[in-house]
């Protein structure tokens, strides 16, 4: 990291300097701001581009060591300086003017508050007198000589007011200093820390890169755990803080560890004059919050470099005194219950047994699942019984697989049936989600349904079993077993949640998106009560958005998405979780370029989490259709093949969507025969389990690729699916069946309105071809027209159907099967086995392709074939099969 970081996030700023430089001639900038934000670099940039514009360029600075010599900035310049200075000062000036006769002059003028007056005086005359054009830097907060003030409060010199880099710059920086594709949540995170300041940016991370918490996983640079500042950073913060007091250390030092606090109860654990002091220097700020208050430290590094240079016992006293103090000043919420908590768990204070169980509740309602577990723990040692084994057990749950010793730990705690049903519920989770024994888990629930005697019991099994049913794609069972759970009014608000999310799942792939939004409002209303499972909030949206991507209400999904990235922000597996909702959303929008962003963050999101319980291989799903729109088929096939070999045995629910990704492998490769054949057999799938909202989709996309036998089946569904899907899907697959150009215009236009561009283009491709067969010339090109802008909407991307229709080949479909196989690398002998024909057959396709192109080899193959494959469809060109990005980055993080 210690090569020059390049210049990224000032463009803005350089041209509005280098606009005043070329209209404000014989005056200049002056650009003003703190340490760190990037001042001399922003100068140095525009004195350079003025150079390379033909002007005349000089370079001084001000500095500490050279502030007491009379002219000491302009040593280097001037050379060995004799004589009265003040006569110095005019031949230099006669020196510049002579110069400037010549061109422009430009004068960089860096920390121009840190000039001895001569040199001011010089910079003063040079400016005033029109002899140069000054750019000039100046860090606020400090003294500055009254000559340079003058300059610019006379109107001679104007002032930028240069901050730090907006979080948006800041990833933009990044990614250009890694040289790969950043992850939001971690360019957030690093600005937060950094606050943009470039210098503090740089230093923080040349350290973490070099520690390997900010390193590449699977493509995407990612800032794991907490960071430990390097020692070069801590020097340039402890410079800026200064030299601290007690009472002002004792202020910083509170606030480090506890911030942000209420005023009154700061001024009760430290020295209210030293408040006002820490904030007059900028060490810390005070906020009106409603109708307190809040003081919290100025830069989160300040409290970076307290906490690592405090003494452990301070800390732990410090920590035991404020969450004390909360407690006696009535801080009774359970957030503030949450706080104090985490104070006292690393403070001198006895543990509290109770607090702790009430925190850790607290801490699983708001799924911060790690600090759920440490809670817990906690509160096991201080003898908190089944209730802390049960607050560890649950945030487990939605992290990693416990040990067996947790289960034992929490059966030997369970005294009553009701605890023995929760500890069996746990216990079941485990088995079917992360071990991938979904058999074992159900058995469980038999034999504990067995044992208890009371119905409250059972229904709470119920509603375990109404997501298993749901998940193992039961969708009947799974309604059945959720309303009856429901109807329950004692029902706790786990097991509302887990029914709920059960029978939305049913719902949902049956066809009943409509009946969706009560239950989801019931099942969030739970998951903000619930202590253990709360977690599944976020499997609760899945299944929401499944239904509603599958019925067609694309901008409602869109919404619900977008809603619940926002409810992950801070919390490392759901906001995993929430980028996989994104990306499948905007796939579904038909954004593929978009979309494969947010499912490659999510992607190295569940690395950490030893496949998260079945949500890694929902991931892969969507992911392997966006590789394979986008051109990234090596990509592509890598992952279907991590996917295949990893499929989870508790989300056969989405078994129809994994096969349609299939499908779309095999039309980005060119195999259109097998793409629809895997759409079918999805469609197939989908109807032997009752999904009737799959089989629509399935049957759809078939029809997309060119299948003319789905009209019965759709024409059927589209009386019993909710949604605007099955009905626009039933007229594509009518018009496409009869051939007619203006039904497949109409279909296209229902299927544009629903918010689906892709399937649209590939309905406008069909009028296409439909219309130049029947020769509609004009009714023809405006269909193509219509293709080419809905594959603008879609990102630049294009389908089989698109690309046949804009650039057209004299092939058969099945020759064009065989040439986009050769095209890609493939022996006559590979291309047999994978169509499942003769090597003689092959060849003499092959022979006709070539008569037909006048071509003679099969690099005029690829030359001309090459770009009618899904390969470099996008607009920057990103999908050569041979030498695509994998979506595990071939570095040493992996």
């Amino acid at each position: 990291m210690g090569r020059a970081w390049p210049f990224t996030g000032r463009q803005d700023e350089l041209r509005s300097i280098e606009i005043a430089i070329r209209t404000n001639a014989g005056h200049g900038i002056l650009l003003a701001g703190p340490a760190g934000v990037g001042k001399t670099r922003l100068a140095r940039e525009a004195v350079a581009l003025a150079q390379q514009q033909g002007a005349t360029t000089r370079w001084i600075a001000g500095t500490a060591s050279s502030r007491g010599l009379a002219l000491g900035a302009f040593a280097g310049l001037l050379g060995v300086l004799r004589g009265d200075p003040t006569g110095l000062v005019t031949e230099a000036v006669q020196a510049f003017l002579s110069a400037a006769s010549n061109g422009q002059v430009i004068l960089g003028v860096d920390d121009a508050h840190l000039l001895d007056d001569m040199s001011a005086l010089l910079v003063h005359q040079l400016v005033v007198q029109g002899a140069v054009v000054a750019v000039a830097t100046m860090r606020t907060g400090e003294a500055v000589p009254d000559l340079v003030t003058r300059l610019w409060q006379e109107g001679h010199i104007e002032r930028f007011e240069v901050g730090p880099l907006g979080q948006q710059e800041t990833g933009s920086l990044l990614e250009a200093v890694l040289g790969g594709p950043v992850e939001r949540t971690t360019v957030g995170r690093v600005w937060e820390f950094t606050r943009g300041n470039l210098l503090y940016l740089r230093h923080f991370v040349a350290g973490e890169v070099e520690a390997r918490r900010l390193q590449s996983v699977r493509g995407i640079w990612r800032w794991s755990g907490e960071a430990l500042i390097s020692p070069g950073l801590t020097d340039l913060v402890t410079i800026r803080m200064g030299e601290l007091t007690e009472p002002e250390r004792l202020v910083v030092d509170v606030l480090a560890l506890a911030e942000p606090l209420d005023v009154r109860l700061l001024a009760g654990l430290t020295d209210p004059s030293a408040i006002e002091r820490t904030e007059e220097s900028g060490l810390i700020r005070v906020e009106d919050v409603g109708r307190r208050l809040e003081a919290r430290l100025a830069h989160p590094l300040f409290g970076e470099v307290r906490r690592a240079r405090m003494g452990t016992l301070r800390a732990r006293r410090l920590r035991g005194r404020v969450s004390q103090a909360l407690a006696d000043a009535g801080y009774r919420q359970p957030d503030d219950i949450l706080r104090r908590a985490v104070l006292a768990v690393d403070s001198d204070l006895e543990p509290d047994r109770r607090l702790l169980i009430e925190a850790g509740r607290r801490a699983g309602q708001l799924c911060d699942l790690p600090m759920a577990v440490r809670l817990g723990r906690a509160a096991q040692a201080a003898g908190g019984g089944f209730e802390a084994s049960m607050i560890v057990l649950g945030a487990f749950n939605g992290l990693s697989r416990p040990t067996g010793a947790d289960f034992a730990v929490l059966t030997a705690a369970a005294g009553t049936d009701a605890e023995l049903v929760r500890a069996t519920m746990a216990r079941a989770i485990d088995l079917a989600w992360m071990a991938s024994r979904p058999a074992e888990a159900e058995a469980i629930l038999d034999a504990a349904d067995d044992q208890i005697t009371g119905s409250d019991g059972s229904r709470q099994l119920m509603a375990l079993r109404a997501l298993f049913d749901g998940q193992l794609a039961r969708p009947a069972r799974a309604i059945e077993a959720a309303a009856t759970a429901l109807d329950s009014p004692l029902l706790p608000d786990e097991s509302v949640l887990l029914a709920t999310t059960g029978y939305v799942i049913g719902l949902a792939t049956v066809g009943r998106a409509d009946e969706l939004a009560t239950l989801v409002t019931q099942g969030a209303a739970a998951a903000g009560r619930a202590a253990q499972y709360a977690f599944l909030r976020f499997p609760l949206i899945t299944a929401q958005l499944l239904g509603l991507r599958l019925a067609g209400y694309l901008r409602k999904a869109a919404d619900v998405a977008h809603d619940c990235w926002e409810s992950a922000r801070g919390l490392e597996l759901p906001t995993a979780i929430a980028s996989v909702l994104m990306g499948d959303v905007l796939l579904a929008q038909g954004r593929p370029v978009s979309a494969l962003r947010w499912l490659r963050e999510a992607y190295a999101g569940f690395e950490p989490f030893d496949g998260a319980g079945g949500f890694e291989h929902v991931c892969l799903i969507p992911l392997v259709r966006a590789l394979a729109l986008t051109g990234e088929l090596t990509a592509a096939t890598e992952a279907s093949a991590k996917l295949l070999a990893r499929e989870h045995p508790m989300i056969q629910c989405l078994r129809p969507d994994l096969l349609l990704s299939q499908a779309w492998l095999a039309a980005a490769q060119g195999v259109s025969s097998e793409a629809i054949a895997l759409a079918r057999e999805a469609a197939s799938v989908a109807a032997a389990t009752g999904q009737c909202a799959h089989e629509v989709l399935a049957l759809h996309t078939a029809t997309c690729l060119g299948d003319r036998s789905g009209v019965e089946r759709l024409t059927a569904l589209s009386q019993q699916v909710d949604g605007p899907r099955a009905q626009a899907a039933a007229a594509h697959a009518i018009a496409l069946a009869s051939d007619n150009g203006d039904a497949l215009q109409s279909a296209s236009d229902m299927l544009e309105r629903m918010g689906d561009p892709l399937a649209a283009a590939d309905a406008a491709a069909q009028a296409t071809i439909a219309y130049r067969r029947a020769q509609q010339r004009g009714a023809a090109y405006q269909a193509e027209a219509r293709v080419r802008r809905l594959i603008q909407t879609c990102e630049g991307v294009g389908t089989p159907a698109t690309r046949a229709t804009v650039r057209p080949l004299p092939l058969t479909g099945r020759e064009r099967e065989i040439g986009a196989l050769a095209a890609q690398g493939m022996s006559n002998r590979e291309i047999a086995h994978r169509l499942v024909v003769s090597v003689r057959t092959v060849e003499n396709h092959l022979y006709r392709i070539n008569t037909k192109l006048g071509i003679s080899s099969r690099a005029g193959l690829v030359e001309v074939l090459g770009s009618h494959c899904a390969e470099g469809t996008t607009p920057n060109g990103a999908g050569k099969h041979a030498g695509g990005r994998t979506i595990a980055a071939r570095d040493a993080s992996d």
